[in-house]
């Protein structure tokens, strides 16, 4: 996705080259790089037939306008028949000679890059800082592509907080109006129609195809940094596995693509969104994301079909985004063979130990730590962790939970005190304590005698430290987003963000993301019991124990007299959002 505070006006009163070609116009060159094994078409250059090997930009005619081509001597025009006739013995044509040039039939072999599309967006981001306001909007280009039932497939970091979404196709002017149907944070996916009939006129949709094998070719094809125009991009599919998705910190399987080294760049921002299309043309994949690592170069990630057919089956299913269930554990390898004996596992049986059960999970009312996860809906599951994938290949097991929808039931088997037991499982999607997104909403604040309380999340932790947050956030902080399981579903972790200073938060001005524990003695669950405790107060003053044994003591009838000027100095409309309101 590319980003731009400021769109620049492009000047269109200049008069262009009569010499000059567009990208638009060299329709070879895109339909060459997706078939690689096909002749390359005819150079149209200066009547050449041949085609041209170097890799410069083709040589510009004068740009004076009233310049006469000279006349050919004898020798020049006998040269270039010479160079026509080896041209159609090897099978390439003049463009310029016969009934039609080349490239139009090579442009048809594959039609499905008329369906990759150009999204602009314009996102109005929330303020963690001032949560009860927005940040100002910015403008991002990214890629998308047409399937079947007038819809329109792209990442979901390409339109996540949008106030404007528009696509323009291939070869035309005009920008459509799109409505975002879903987001799927999890996949980083996201669905968009387009209202207008016109849209979808000539348009022939992607067709999927198979997850592709090890070496198989694949061509990502978008709108990335450096251009206005269609961009297509080759490579080889270099690994299969579960990885992880940068944008909603999940796991699912995906595609790493290399890169052809000194041929073409690697996946870069505004690619994001586009197909990945095999050699036959199908599409195998999504762009999303790319690696950059000072020892690693020209290495892509693609979302693969299976998780894209997921996305779209469970919005189809449910009319909305429900999201990739979990299993809800945290697990331990069982490679070393005492640690298999001491936990009563025969020679023959292989599986994981199950270290911890999300407290939310349906699977904690039947599965215990230390059990051994034996197999999932009847497959085994090795001592490492793994399955056996394709022929020679092996997966992490999650990939088997990554294939159910929510609410589907599986049969787990496991080892409990030497016993083999089997259980029926409701799958569910996975509760954070620390959330890895809030789904499109404003950020949840409530304020009282300056005290700026807030409900803490991944965007508020990278909104407040920066994209490093992980190394930056305090210790305390990250150890409850890595650890830490939230005991019931409406749990959240609430800070005192930021304190705006008056007179009767004296001495309390320094304290910055430091964690509530009580209220008077009372536990906080969440950000909205506490504004309930705090408004509904009728004890003398309010006390707040924070983490590492800090104490906040205000009076009451002060404090919240003090709101209202707090309130009216920093032009705040309400003591809290909108969620927390009765």
């Amino acid at each position: 996705m590319t980003r731009t505070r400021k769109r620049a006006r492009r000047d269109d009163s200049e008069p262009t080259n009569a010499g000059d070609t567009s990208p638009d116009d060299a329709a070879p060159q895109p339909s060459t790089a997706i078939h690689a094994a096909e002749s390359p078409p005819a150079a149209a250059n200066n009547g050449d037939a041949s085609p041209r090997r170097g890799r410069g930009r083709p040589k510009k005619s004068s740009k004076r306008k009233d310049r006469v081509a000279e006349p050919m001597s004898p020798e020049s025009e006998r040269r270039l028949t010479r160079q026509q006739q080896a041209a159609e013995q090897n099978g390439h044509v003049n463009s310029s000679v016969g009934p039609g040039p080349e490239w139009e039939t090579v442009v048809r072999v594959v039609p499905a890059m008329d369906a990759v599309v150009k999204v602009f967006c314009v996102h109005t981001d929330p303020n963690f800082s001032l949560p009860w306001q927005r940040k100002r909007q910015y403008s991002s280009s990214s890629s998308g592509f047409i399937i079947g039932g007038r819809r329109v497939l792209t990442n979901a970091h390409s339109v996540e907080h949008h106030t404007q979404v528009k696509l323009k196709k291939r070869g035309s002017d005009t920008k459509y109006l799109a409505t975002v149907l879903a987001i799927g944070t999890e996949c980083d996916i996201a669905l968009l129609t387009v209202n207008d009939d016109e849209f979808w006129e000539g348009v022939t949709p992607v067709e999927f195809g198979d997850l592709p094998a090890l070496q198989d070719a694949v061509t990502v094809v978008g709108y990335p940094i450096g251009g206005d125009t269609i961009s297509v991009t080759s490579g080889v599919v270099s690994r299969i596995e579960v990885l992880s998705y940068v944008h909603a910190t999940t796991e699912l399987l995906g595609l790493q693509v290399l890169i052809s080294a000194f041929i073409d760049a690697a996946i870069n921002s505004g690619n994001s969104g586009g197909p990945a299309f095999n050699d036959k043309g199908k599409c195998v994949g999504i762009a999303f994301q790319s690696l950059k690592h000072d020892d690693a170069e020209n290495i892509g990630y693609v979302i693969p079909t299976p998780v894209i057919k997921h996305f779209i089956g469970d919005y189809e299913k449910n009319g909305v985004y429900t999201g990739f269930p979990v299993l809800g554990i945290e697990w331990q390898k069982m490679e070393n063979p005492d640690l298999r004996v001491a936990m009563g596992m025969a020679s023959d049986q292989k599986g994981v130990r199950i270290r911890r059960i999300e407290p939310t999970a349906p699977e904690s009312e039947v599965l215990k730590s230390s059990d051994i996860l034996l197999s999932f809906d009847g497959v085994k599951i090795a001592n490492d962790g793994t399955i056996p994938f394709r022929d020679g290949e092996r997966i992490g097991f999650s990939y088997l939970v990554s294939q159910k929808y929510t609410g589907d039931k599986t049969l787990v088997k496991v080892l409990r005190d030497s016993k083999v037991l089997e259980f029926k499982i409701k799958l569910q999607p996975h509760k954070r304590l620390i959330p890895a997104h809030i789904n499109g909403k404003p950020p949840s604040y409530y304020i009282v005698a300056g005290f700026v309380f807030s409900a803490v999340s991944v965007p508020y932790l990278r909104s407040e430290y920066g994209k490093d947050y992980e190394y930056e956030a305090p210790v305390k902080l990250l150890d409850r987003h890595m650890h830490a399981m939230a005991e019931s579903p409406d749990e959240q972790l609430v800070v005192i963000s930021q304190v705006l200073v008056a007179d009767i938060n004296i001495g309390y001005e320094d304290i910055v993301n430091t964690q509530v524990i009580t209220f008077n003695g009372k536990p906080v669950k969440n950000l909205k019991s506490l504004a309930n405790m705090v408004e509904s107060c009728k004890d003398e003053y309010l006390k707040f124990e924070l983490e590492y044994q800090q104490v906040v003591v205000v009076k009451t009838e002060t404090a919240k007299a003090a709101t209202l000027d707090i309130l009216a100095m920093h032009c705040i409309p309400s003591a809290m959002s909108d969620d927390l309101k009765p």
